[in-house]
């Protein structure tokens, strides 16, 4: 399974709303430019998200997109199925061996669970303490 730019370019758009989440409404054109994307591209993610009822749009001059729920709320499997559809690797339901179904079946729910199991707020606040590095000086 391949997420492609909409299902990518989708959590971004959704990331930088729930990093401004409370602080009003957030152009695509600020998006796009933060992030080197087409704004005209974003406009085409954003209305399924819209239509879904994860975002709200603001008209004005000082308009935008905001989340229409808490960050917390809004998993990254939801934004996900909306752009890209169902989560499956395969088409498992036309597979005849009963073991390789049982193993799509598998990945299919172990993808489900990584992706359900993560908000948006999680991943606004991820740290990479992993790859941060923590020099100690001593003079």
């Amino acid at each position: 399974m391949k997420i492609s730019t909409k299902g990518r370019y989708g959590l971004t758009i959704m990331m930088e709303l729930a990093a401004n989440y409370g602080e009003g409404p957030i152009s695509l054109k600020s998006i796009a430019e933060r992030n080197g994307l087409s704004e005209h591209y974003l406009e085409q993610l954003v209305a399924p998200l819209r239509n879904a009822g994860l975002v709200k749009s603001i008209r004005g001059a000082y308009g935008g997109y905001v989340l229409s729920k808490e960050p917390a709320e809004i998993t990254s499997g939801d934004i996900i199925r909306i752009l890209e559809g169902p989560i499956s690797p395969v088409d498992f339901t036309e597979e005849d061996d009963p073991a390789k179904r049982q193993l799509w079946l598998r990945i299919r729910d172990s993808i489900a669970e990584v992706l359900d199991s993560t908000t948006l707020e999680n991943l606004i606040s991820y740290k990479d303490e992993e790859n941060q590095n923590n020099y100690m000086f001593y003079i």
